[in-house]
């Protein structure tokens, strides 16, 4: 199997500079939580471009049943955000580091709402593996999505916190309900590449209940 490279768009992200993520921007205010990293881990399918994400587990304290990109905290033993993300996706998905080419690093981004300071790490893979559930404690599954499917205007609204009032990019892709931090970096990412479809942003829809405990 020939091996694909890493996609220009995706080495423009790694490329831009950190002044210009508007995410970046707004949090500029927030400081200090606990460091993590994240794997946002694209690679070339059948289907296109794939993204590699998570449902966290329903027993979590911390946003159960929210998809995410595979990641956790940053432990004294890692080398830095990098071997963090790479640790954990393997642990939590079976992605092996050995497979993954590291284009690059976002900014730090501070999670105000759980108090931690996230690094998304930038990854490709030449040659998929097949993933699936490892740690059932913190995944209840695993979607290898492709892109076009995130991108596709059908799947783009405003979701809207009731409590918290404020709307945020979202989608929904047939079950897979993508939210909050992870719509954010997603959609903030799709802009920067220069890979976004123009969508309804006046399309607004509440938040699910399910993920409003």
């Amino acid at each position: 199997m020939t091996e694909v490279t890493v996609p220009d768009w995706l080495q423009r992200v790694a490329d831009t500079a950190a002044e210009d993520i508007d995410l970046v921007r707004r949090s500029a205010h927030l400081t200090g939580g606990r460091e993590s990293a994240v794997l946002m881990l694209f690679g070339p399918s059948a289907r296109g471009v794939t993204v590699v994400l998570t449902e966290r587990a329903q027993t979590l304290r911390q946003h159960p049943g929210q998809v995410s990109f595979p990641g956790g905290g940053v432990d004294p033993t890692d080398d830095g955000p990098v071997a963090a993300a790479l640790r954990e996706a393997q642990e939590e998905v079976g992605v092996d580091p050995a497979g993954v080419e590291v284009v690059g690093l976002l900014p730090q981004l501070p999670l105000s709402v759980t108090g931690f300071s996230v690094t998304p790490v930038l990854g490709w893979w030449a040659r998929p593996r097949p993933v699936g559930v490892v740690d059932a404690a913190e995944v209840e599954r695993v979607a290898v999505v492709p892109i076009a499917e995130l991108l596709d205007p059908a799947h783009r609204f405003m979701a809207v916190h009731p409590a918290r009032e404020f709307a945020a990019p979202a989608f929904e892709v047939g079950d897979l309900y993508v939210w909050g931090f992870t719509a954010i970096v997603l959609s903030e990412f799709f802009d920067v590449a220069g890979l976004t479809v123009p969508w309804n942003l006046e399309d607004e829809r509440p938040v699910p209940q399910r993920f409003l405990r």
